[in-house]
This record gives structure tokens, sequence and C-alpha cells, in this order.
């Protein structure tokens, strides 16, 4: 190579913007399709179950006594297939990643209308 190429794309190099952006200061923003979590409004569900017979994964757990629905993220493989079956449609697809995880910990909504017959009185 030559010293007149080299000189050349340095000088590049040195007036233009870089291709990469400054992670995490500037994030990028996602597409409409991306598939990040499974998003549940807990008031709306009935707790049918179907979401969970339809997973693929056995990812989801509903308990119809407890009005619970958990979801194991670690074995989610996000296809959206139990969004598209809820009756209700409770159940969305967030197009946000879920952040780092330390431990896995399944996630449990419960719906907050329903009393806790757990404690005694």
């Amino acid at each position: 190579m030559s010293f007149f190429k080299m000189a050349k794309i340095i000088t590049r190099n040195l007036f233009t913007s870089p291709a990469t952006r400054k992670y995490p200061l500037t994030k990028r923003s996602n597409y409409s399709n991306t598939r990040g979590k499974i998003d549940i409004q807990i008031e709306n569900c009935v707790h049918c179950g179907i979401c969970q017979r339809r997973c693929p994964t056995g990812a989801i757990t509903v308990n119809r006594i407890d009005k619970e629905w958990t979801i194991d993220p670690f074995a989610c493989v996000t296809c959206g297939y139990c969004v598209d079956v809820c009756p209700k449609k409770c159940l969305s697809m967030n197009n946000q990643y879920s952040p780092s995880a330390h431990t896995k910990e399944k996630e449990t909504h419960k719906d907050a209308r329903v009393p806790d017959h757990t404690t005694n009185h």
C-alpha cells in the first residue's frame, strides 16, 4: 500500500463518524416486530389455561385456584403462540428485551383483586 493511499484512509477515518453507536449512551430503537418478552394484563386474564396447554416449551403455568400466571423466561422461546391463542387477548409481545438476569427465577403475576386464602384469620 502506498503512503498516499494510507494517508487518504487515515484522513477519511479522522473526519467521519464511527459506524457503531456509543452503547449504552445511544440505544438503537427496536423494530416493530422485535420479539422481546411476553407481557400479561393479569386483571383481564380468566385463567383458562389455553396458553399453558399450547406453549410448545411448557414455559407457562396457570393456577386457576390462586389466580396466578407464571412464565419461565429461560424456557420461553418468545414464539408468540400464547399471544395468538389467548381468548381474552391479555397477553402481548413486548418488543423490549428483558434485562440480564443473575438468577433463574420465574415471573409470577397474581390478580390483586383476589384475596389471599393462604393466610390464617
